[in-house]
């Protein structure tokens, strides 16, 4: 399969791990990664959200884990042949199951959000087949630094339970981002972050495409760092 070239790395892609996509970049992009020194991705695949999240923060450790082995190990190269390397570790483990010493400033995931299924298509990736909403919350409020965020990408449907879901584990919503495919359509997706510290929500609202095929300013303004195209272009 085709490989996936970014401005500062290049991502190895397979037809058998969930590939390069949108939600991922705008994870990558948007995640508050500013004041992280130990960041923990959840569900790598490609390793695609800890390498935009490297670029954009050079003094941050990336650990990333991944059930799938195929998966941890396709991060674990692009991971090698990025210019980040010495600042990523990936790890084929089921995160239910992990354990640290120490805690993150950071825990990021794009996590899986169908119900299961008799697809086997990204069967892992996109399913709640080996790590659903309530085991990701409950586990990662245990690993998070007394200031760390918790940083998800889902469905604009599973917020509301996502958010309920969290504060039942005493994280609190600081941030959301709603996010529409064109700007006359209903939002699609949400970035939630989470914070062991109650505090005002800050929402915003972002457009991927002004029209169809047609990137937003906003969201060519966003990646611009990242992608190697320099003027509108479609998917």
């Amino acid at each position: 399969m085709k490989s996936f070239r970014f401005k500062q790395f290049e991502i190895e892609q397979s037809k058998d791990v969930f590939r390069v996509g949108t939600d991922g970049v705008l994870l990558g992009a948007l995640a508050n990664v500013e004041n992280a020194s130990k960041v923990l991705e959840i569900g790598t695949g490609t390793g695609l959200i800890s390498l935009m999240l490297a670029q954009r923060n050079s003094k941050a450790d990336f650990l990333g884990i991944d059930i799938n082995e195929e998966a941890a190990n396709l991060t674990q190269n692009n991971f090698k042949n990025s210019p980040f390397h010495l600042r990523l570790k990936n790890i084929f483990q089921d995160f239910k199951a992990f354990q640290a010493d120490e805690k993150y400033d950071l825990i990021v995931s794009n996590p899986p959000y169908f119900e299961e299924s008799y697809s086997e298509k990204d069967k892992l990736a996109r399913q709640t087949v080996e790590l659903n909403f309530l085991q990701l919350i409950s586990k990662s409020s245990e690993l998070l630094s007394e200031n760390g965020i918790l940083s998800v990408i889902i469905p604009f449907e599973a917020g509301n339970d996502f958010i309920q879901s969290a504060h039942k584990n005493k994280l609190f919503l600081v941030r959301q981002v709603n996010i529409k495919g064109i700007e006359s359509s209903k939002a699609k997706r949400l970035i939630l972050e989470f914070s062991l510290t109650e505090e005002k929500v800050e929402e915003s609202a972002f457009i991927i495409e002004k029209s169809p095929r047609q990137y937003s300013n906003q969201y060519l303004e966003l990646t611009k760092e990242f992608h190697v195209f320099k003027k509108e272009v479609g998917n």
